[in-house]
C-alpha cells in the first residue's frame, strides 16, 4: 500500500511536470489556469471531499490488452507487441455531481492504464463522443461559468447560457451530436473515442497522425427516449459488474490513419470519414468492481502519460488536461 504522503508527493510532481507542456502562445493570454478551471467545476457541481472534480461517478475495471502487430508499422510502442498487457481502468459518468442519474444526457468515460514492460505505463483517456465540447481551455472554462446555477434560483441563467453559445461556436458541434445520440444503455455496449489527435512514431522515427475508437464486441446500444425517462437512477455500474461476472467483455481498438493537412489541434472538428482504418488490438475486461478502495480509485488517468512511440499533438485542450487532472488529483488526495 502506497502511503498517502507519497501519493501527495507524486501529485505535486505531476503538477510540476504538467507545467512543462506549453500551450501555444495564441491561447496564452486568454487561457485560464488549471486551478481556475477546477474552481469553476467546483462551483458548478459542488465538491465531495476526497473525490474527483469531474467524472465523479464510476466503476473500476481490470483486464488485458493485446495489440495487433499491424499497428507496429505506425508505432514502436510496446503496446502493440502482440503480448498480453495488464490493464487497470475506470468507466465513468461525466460531471462532478454525485446525484446525477446514469441516464443523464452527458458523455461517458473510459480511462485505461496499461502496465507495460520495465514498469512503464501508457494511459488512454477516452469519451463516448467523437469530438470535444471546446477547442480551447477558455471555452471549457466559460461553459462551466455559464452553466453554474444562480444562487437565487438554483438553476443556470438561460440568458448566460445563450450568450455563451452565441459567442463560442466551437461548443456547437458537440451539442448537435448529443442532441442526435442518446446515452448508452451499458458501458459494455458503448464505443469510446480518443477525441484528440495523437502522433504515432515508428521504429524509423516516422510520424503518423492518428485517432482511435474502441468498438464494443457486443455492439453499440443506446437508450430510447422512453428508457431514459423510466431508467433507475443507478444501473451502469451494476450492469457491468453482472456482465463481467458472466464472462469477459471486449472492445476492438480501431485505429484511424490521418493524412497531412488533417486537423490535429482542434478536437471539435471531425476528420473525413474516408480515412484508412486498421484493427490495432483487443481490450478484454474480466472484472468490474465498485471504485471505493479499488485499484483505479487513486489513479490519475493523465492522458499525457505515454510510452515511446506515442506522442501528443499541440492540441491546447489535450495539453491542458494534464495540469487540470494533476490539480484535481492533488486536491482529492489531500482530502479536500
Amino acid at each position: 500500500m502506497i502511503k498517502k504522503t507519497n501519493l501527495l508527493q507524486r501529485a505535486s510532481k505531476a503538477v510540476l511536470l504538467a507545467s512543462l507542456f506549453v500551450v501555444p502562445s495564441v491561447y496564452a493570454q486568454e487561457s485560464p489556469t488549471a486551478d481556475q478551471v477546477i474552481g469553476a467545476l467546483e462551483k458548478l457541481n459542488g465538491t465531495v471531499a476526497g473525490q474527483r472534480r469531474n467524472h465523479i461517478l464510476g466503476v473500476c475495471i481490470s483486464g488485458s490488452f493485446v495489440g495487433a502487430k499491424e499497428a507496429q508499422s505506425y508505432s514502436q510502442s510496446a503496446l502493440f507487441s502482440g503480448k498480453s498487457i495488464p490493464v487497470v481502468g475506470r468507466f465513468s459518468l461525466a460531471g462532478g455531481n454525485p446525484n446525477a442519474p446514469d441516464s443523464a444526457k452527458s458523455p461517458r468515460g473510459m480511462a485505461l492504464q496499461f502496465q507495460l514492460p520495465e514498469s512503464k505505463m501508457q494511459h488512454f483517456t477516452m469519451l463516448n463522443i467523437p469530438i470535444f465540447s471546446a477547442a480551447t481551455p477558455k471555452t471549457f472554462f466559460d461553459a462551466a461559468v455559464a452553466n453554474t446555477p444562480d444562487p437565487s434560483t438554483g438553476k443556470p441563467d438561460p440568458a448566460k447560457q445563450k450568450a455563451f453559445r452565441d459567442t463560442h461556436p466551437d461548443s456547437l458541434p458537440l451539442g448537435e451530436y448529443m442532441s442526435k445520440n442518446n446515452p448508452p444503455a451499458s458501458y459494455a455496449e458503448s464505443d469510446f473515442f480518443s477525441v484528440h489527435t495523437f502522433k504515432f512514431i515508428d521504429a524509423k522515427n516516422q510520424t503518423t497522425l492518428v485517432k482511435w475508437r474502441f468498438v464494443p464486441e457486443a455492439g453499440v446500444t443506446r437508450l430510447t427516449d422512453a428508457q431514459m425517462a423510466s431508467a433507475p437512477k443507478r444501473f451502469l455500474d451494476q450492469d457491468l459488474m453482472e456482465k463481467t461476472a458472466k464472462g469477459p467483455v471486449r472492445w476492438n481498438m480501431e485505429l484511424t490513419i490521418g493524412q497531412p493537412g488533417d486537423e490535429q489541434t482542434n478536437p471539435t472538428v471531425y476528420w473525413p470519414a474516408d480515412r484508412k482504418k486498421i484493427q490495432a488490438g483487443v481490450l478484454t475486461i474480466n472484472k468490474a468492481t465498485p471504485q471505493a478502495g479499488a485499484d483505479c480509485e487513486k489513479v490519475n488517468f493523465d492522458p499525457l502519460v505515454m510510452s515511446e512511440g506515442i506522442a501528443p499533438t499541440n492540441d491546447p485542450i489535450l495539453l491542458f488536461r494534464s495540469p487540470a487532472y494533476a490539480t484535481s488529483y492533488a486536491k482529492r488526495l489531500s482530502g479536500n
